[in-house]
């Protein structure tokens, strides 16, 4: 099987010209019911050998982590006798940038390449973070909401360094939401290094800006869907790891900020719950992205679930919301392209050339005829 970013990259290749390519996506799109815009398509997997080596990376990455753990004790270099060490770390986005040059740049690995790329990142980010807190000195940043913020922040911007090295080395589309996710820790970090305090104020505040960055890297990602409405390169496959990073700092703060996840459900909470999960069903499906309704699922899940049980159904509750909620979910799935189209067109037209094309048939065929 042949993904788009395959294609994309016998094009820029020599390979094949732009026009076969189209005429390929034409002749593929006619074979299906469903238009692809609608599938969310996505490379995850491109056999299973790429579960095979993800398997066997991970176990080395663990081995490689374990053994600079090690080392990282035996030279004292640890936060704490016991503790960590920017060893550990090191060594594995070490490792994870010597095996992405091979199953990345060579082997165009789909689920390998996201683990090394998050292995990579996560490594760098946690390497910078314990060798800061090494040389500050552990004493100095426990309890220290400020020092801890600012190496938080410093070892965001690190990790940031390395998703854009990673991007112009690689272009692995999971790259530009690691770089996000890192730029919006300089943000939370900095912003917990200004309050210097933990309060509900300090709390309410964090989440607040959570739920700013969360709605930014959502209209970010718009930019990369508008960028490609129908669906056909690799920034489609950026924008859902962006609208993947953006859902649960939207969803979150914002059921959290009205204090809806308490633990108990008022029957006036659990139809706000029930609202929101609505609205934010209405945006995931005139965006085409599903990341939004799986982000809200848990909080509508325990909102119906706590409902159920007011109104009597004690034993059943888990079973009728489980029923309700799959069926809901499974009925949308099956008619997602007539619910896109219902809340679609009605929207202003400079609304919705920014959204993703409702039938991307047509525009193939056009491309294949130019």
């Amino acid at each position: 099987m042949y993904s788009q970013q395959d294609l994309d990259d016998a094009i820029a290749s020599g390979v094949i010209t732009a026009e076969a390519a189209n005429a390929l996506r034409a002749h593929i799109e006619t074979q299906r019911s469903t238009a692809i815009p609608d599938e969310e398509q996505f490379r995850l997997l491109t056999g299973f050998n790429d579960i095979f080596v993800s398997i066997a990376a991970a176990i080395l990455l663990f081995a490689v982590g374990w053994i600079g753990q090690s080392i990282g004790q035996a030279t004292r270099l640890t936060i704490d006798p016991r503790g960590p060490t920017f060893v550990a770390p090191l060594f594995v986005a070490s490792t994870a940038w010597g095996l992405a040059l091979y199953f990345t740049a060579k082997r165009r690995m789909a689920l390998p390449s996201i683990l090394l790329l998050l292995a990579f990142v996560g490594g760098v980010f946690a390497a910078s973070l314990f060798a800061l807190i090494l040389g500050i000195g552990p004493d100095a940043v426990n309890d220290n909401n400020q020092l801890g913020g600012i190496g938080a922040a410093i070892s965001a911007a690190v990790a940031g360094g390395a998703a854009w090295l990673l991007w112009r080395r690689f272009h692995v589309p999971i790259t530009v939401a690691a770089g996000a996710a890192s730029a919006a820790g300089i943000i939370v970090g900095l912003l917990v290094a200004g309050l210097g305090q933990n309060s509900d104020q300090a709390k309410n505040a964090i989440l607040s800006l959570v739920l700013v960055l969360g709605i930014g890297i959502f209209l970010f990602a718009m930019w990369w869907d508008s960028s490609d409405r129908a669906r056909l390169t690799r920034r489609s496959d950026v924008a859902f790891w962006l609208h993947l990073l953006a859902a649960p700092m939207i969803v979150h703060p914002i059921f959290t900020l009205l204090g809806l996840n308490s633990g108990s459900a008022s029957l006036s909470e659990g139809l706000i719950v029930i609202l929101l999960y609505l609205v934010l069903g209405l945006t995931a499906v005139a965006v085409d992205r599903r990341a939004l309704l799986v982000s809200a699922l848990a909080y509508v899940l325990w909102a119906l679930a706590d409902l159920f049980k007011r109104f009597g159904a004690v034993e059943l509750n888990i079973a009728l919301t489980a029923l309700v909620i799959g069926s809901a979910l499974l009925l949308l799935s099956a008619f997602w392209h007539q619910a896109r189209a219902a809340i679609v067109r009605p929207l202003p037209e400079n609304l919705r050339d920014k959204l993703p094309l409702l039938d991307r048939t047509a525009i193939v065929a056009t491309q294949q005829a130019a």
